[in-house]
């Protein structure tokens, strides 16, 4: 909760006016508690949930229905129909109102304990970006070795299956999981703002872009407009969906966000061979056709 009864005390004690967006974040944030504030996430995680992956449904209908978008779907083979997607989104909002919201109610001591804040200042946009970027790269690490746990055999066996029985991967099922993953899943997420702790909003941020992030790579399609093409080292949809189709047996592509862990410690090797191996079926392909279109008959 913010200290300050009025804008004006806020304005004295920082020895300057309040800028517009930190006015308005007086006016919503002054008489809520931090509690109130951080309990936001329920929302925010029940909307990106519902709603970031909802564009895909209609992709993959149309697809299915017309062969739109059939270019981008990195395995054409599988066609989800409506139901199929409305029970996955089903399981994943049990999930949530079980283990994923409560979880948010008593985990508050954890935000209290490492300081996240929020008063003012606000974080300046260098300051927010800069943490974010930390905290992708510290949520990324961490989940590469949780993640690589996740494929012994006694990971996989008693916890990790659940999440791949998608072996084509969709949007609503990227937070579809057993409950001791989400819960074992929330260690690497929280260790970036545990070691960067930073204001309310940036911790707002983080969890919404983490789990838009998450969406993306399990959409099942590789879009070249995406963004995120031109993230340095970003594994995106086509590097997660490599290890999905793989399954229980793969042993390759364990990073959640980018391709370094995957590369230094040699586990992209069976996704590099089969990428290769693609490329040079499709260039021969290209020259046959060339020869083929090049013959003239009598």
């Amino acid at each position: 909760m913010i200290p300050y009864a009025t804008i004006e005390e806020a304005s004295i004690a920082l020895g300057r006016n309040l800028t517009r967006l930190e006015t308005l974040w007086f006016d919503y944030s002054a008489t809520k508690s931090d509690y109130y504030l951080y309990c936001h996430n329920i929302l925010f995680l029940f909307l990106v949930f519902s709603l970031v992956p909802l564009p895909l449904v209609f992709v993959e209908l149309a697809r299915s229905a017309s062969g739109w978008f059939n270019r981008y779907k990195i395995q054409p083979k599988v066609n989800y129909s409506l139901s199929d997607m409305f029970k996955c989104y089903k399981d994943v909002m049990t999930m949530f109102i079980l283990v994923v919201g409560p979880l948010q109610l008593v985990s508050y001591p954890s935000i209290q304990m490492i300081e996240v804040r929020s008063g003012l200042p606000l974080p300046t946009i260098t300051e927010i970006l800069s943490q974010l970027v930390v905290y992708f790269l510290i949520e990324d690490y961490t989940n590469y070795w949780v993640h690589r746990f996740f494929h012994s055999k006694w990971g996989y066996d008693k916890i990790h299956r659940v999440h791949h029985e998608y072996t084509a991967p969709i949007g609503y099922a990227a937070p579809y999981a057993h409950w001791a993953e989400v819960l074992l899943l929330g260690i690497p997420t929280f260790m970036g703002p545990a070691i960067a702790p930073g204001h309310m909003i940036t911790f707002w941020l983080w969890i919404a872009l983490r789990q838009m992030e998450a969406i993306e790579t399990h959409s099942g399609y590789d879009f070249p407009w995406s963004p995120t093409k031109y993230i340095p080292f970003y594994g995106g949809a086509e590097y997660h969906d490599y290890h999905h189709y793989v399954g229980g047996q793969s042993q390759s592509n364990f990073a959640s966000v980018f391709t370094y862990c995957d590369y230094i410690y040699g586990t992209d090797k069976g996704y590099r061979f089969q990428k290769k191996l693609l490329e040079q079926i499709k260039e021969s392909s290209k020259k046959g056709n060339k020869h083929n279109g090049g013959i003239k008959s009598d």
